[in-house]
């Protein structure tokens, strides 16, 4: 397959012109969420990619706009794997993928937002290619992401694949009710903005549940970004946002600002049954987050979290 998006410069005048990947090798449709605007192979299984991040953003830049948010480098390697899945591992359009492991370590004090745009690049190294009859159907990534030459956050992710008919028959019928399951519903109300690093309701997932530690998720299917496109399950970018408000709200007066996301999905989490985020541990800089969907722990994050 040729090696798409290669190049983002113009082949005619000093200037150069910058796009985007094309939004399919993302997973994403609105433009707008699209990270990343090129990428090159560097070697065998490595690979450095390109992306733009935006000064203003509903979820990835704090409140004030002063800052980039962790979930924003989070993203970004998510899309990166996705990208090459397609582009460089020659995995089809329309497969179904699933997030199994998702790191991320940032150094806050280098995602300061600046007078442009910031325009990271990413180093990626494949660790692990897993194929089942010669096909790929997983990936084990490393990421290093640079800004100006700084290193500014580590990651990676684990992540495997399917065609659309073996994932219907994993999700045993559910992915036919999806445009069922994003029509708007009454959303509880939820706990105030400011004590979950938000400005707005509409982005805070958590709900109060009377227990310390403990809360009910709050999911929006109409949310632009967490609902880029209809899903038949809450997302894994949702899940680590409601962890790192879990941090925030148990902080309290103590305000604790996350850096940092280790985090497990073992099973989907469903859109039609309750889900409890819960605080299992605290130490000095991590806290450990869970959430449950009846008597399963579908997803586990450790969160390091920094005075702010």
């Amino acid at each position: 397959m040729p090696e798409l998006g290669q190049s983002t410069k113009s082949p005619a005048g000093p200037a150069s012109l910058t796009a985007t990947v094309p939004r399919e090798f993302v997973h994403r449709v609105a433009v707008a969420e699209i990270l990343l605007t090129g990428w090159t192979r560097t070697g065998t299984d490595r690979f450095t990619i390109t992306a733009q991040w935006p000064r203003a953003h509903q979820l990835h830049v704090s409140p004030d706009r002063s800052a980039y948010e962790p979930l924003l480098v989070a993203e970004t390697v998510r899309q990166c794997g996705a990208l090459l899945a397609h582009a460089a591992y020659e995995v089809p359009l329309g497969h179904q993928f699933v997030l199994q492991e998702l790191r991320v370590d940032t150094h806050p004090e280098h995602l300061a937002v600046g007078a442009a745009p910031a325009e990271p690049v990413v180093d990626i190294t494949v660790g692990e290619v897993r194929r089942r009859a010669g096909r790929p159907v997983g990936l084990r990534y490393d990421a290093v992401v640079r800004l100006g030459g700084e290193r500014v956050a580590t990651g990676g992710i684990a992540v495997s694949w399917t065609n659309e008919s073996v994932y219907r028959r994993l999700r045993g019928g559910r992915t036919a009710d999806v445009g069922a399951l994003r029509l708007p519903r009454p959303l509880p109300p939820p706990l105030p903005a400011d004590t979950v690093g938000r400005s707005v309701d509409a982005d805070v997932l958590l709900v109060s549940d009377g227990h310390p530690g403990r809360w009910r998720l709050r999911v929006d299917t109409a949310h632009p970004v967490f609902f880029d496109h209809p899903l038949d399950h809450i997302p894994g970018m949702l899940l680590l946002e409601a962890a790192g408000q879990a941090v925030r709200a148990r902080g309290g007066g103590e305000r604790r600002v996350p850096v940092s996301f280790h985090a497990a999905f073992h099973q989907y989490a469903e859109l039609d049954r309750p889900v409890l985020v819960e605080v299992s541990g605290e130490g000095d800089s991590d806290v450990q987050v869970i959430a449950l969907q009846g008597e399963s722990v579908v997803f586990e994050c450790r969160v390091g979290a920094v005075a702010g």
